[in-house]
């Protein structure tokens, strides 16, 4: 990896010794996540829904030298099983974690009468509750150890209004709230927190709506889409001691769509 301005080697960033859990890391988002921080050395939980996308993401992490195990979650259940999940996800780092990147989440693409109940109670669960459990049952072993590192993953959709999904873009605001609160609570003792807001996002879950993806991320800066990778690029930073003096903030990885207009 080269900086593009200078064409001089960028400085790698070593988690060697240090465990990463990644809520949501199947596939997409969360899959770049953890396959970035297990390359920089990071022993990575990767965990989701399902089972078969989770051990091919543990296999390209191994088959590329890293380390990895993958845990089942479905975090949108009762705040007992992701505290379940959190022991489980704990003992197979070896006893501790060191990162936790909450990234799991759903977004329900509707307008608000059409949103149906049971689909707002799991958003409400999986993007607001989950990171909630999970930050109360982790981040108190890392203040003890006196460090440690929470990155949640935001949107840009927190920052705008639009005729649609109103309640995943508050979940996402919740989630940027929480943070600036977690990095006042759990800072003093060692953890840092930060949040990472993905602009308009190609993934393999999304490809469907390439076309529209593509024409929203026209109008940008940078005039296409976010790439996974990306995201894991920032995630990664904030994760490293580069960011030793960056607390509760919200790193835009977004093209500058919430930023600017061209027209």
């Amino acid at each position: 990896m080269t900086s593009s301005e200078t064409g001089t080697p960028a400085p790698s960033v070593p988690f060697h010794g240090r465990s990463a859990v990644v809520t949501g890391s199947t596939s997409g988002i969360g899959a770049a996540i953890a396959e970035l921080l297990a390359g920089r050395g990071a022993h990575v939980i990767v965990s989701g829904r399902d089972a078969r996308r989770g051990e091919r993401t543990v296999g390209r992490i191994r088959e590329a030298g890293g380390r990895a195990e993958f845990v089942p979650a479905d975090l949108s259940g009762d705040s007992e099983s992701v505290r379940a999940f959190a022991a489980r996800a704990t003992a197979a780092a070896g006893g501790r974690v060191d990162i936790l990147v909450n990234n799991a989440g759903i977004y329900p693409a509707t307008t608000t009468p059409d949103l149906p109940d049971a689909a707002l109670d799991a958003m409400l669960a999986l993007n607001i509750r989950a990171p909630h459990v999970l930050v109360g049952r982790m981040a108190p072993a890392m203040a003890e150890r006196g460090g440690g590192v929470i990155v949640n993953i935001g949107s840009w959709m927190a920052s705008v209004g639009s005729p649609y999904a109103a309640a995943y873009t508050a979940t996402k605001a919740a989630d940027e709230q929480m943070t600036r609160a977690w990095a006042a609570e759990f800072g003093p003792r060692g953890v840092r927190v930060n949040a990472v807001a993905p602009g308009v996002t190609r993934t393999p879950g999304n490809e469907a709506a390439r076309q529209v993806i593509e024409r929203m991320a026209a109008g940008t800066p940078a005039g296409t889409p976010v790439a996974p990778e990306d995201i894991a690029h920032a995630v990664a930073f904030l994760a490293s001691g580069e960011a030793r003096m960056i607390h509760g903030t919200t790193l835009h990885v977004d093209g500058g769509i919430t930023t600017t207009r061209l027209s």
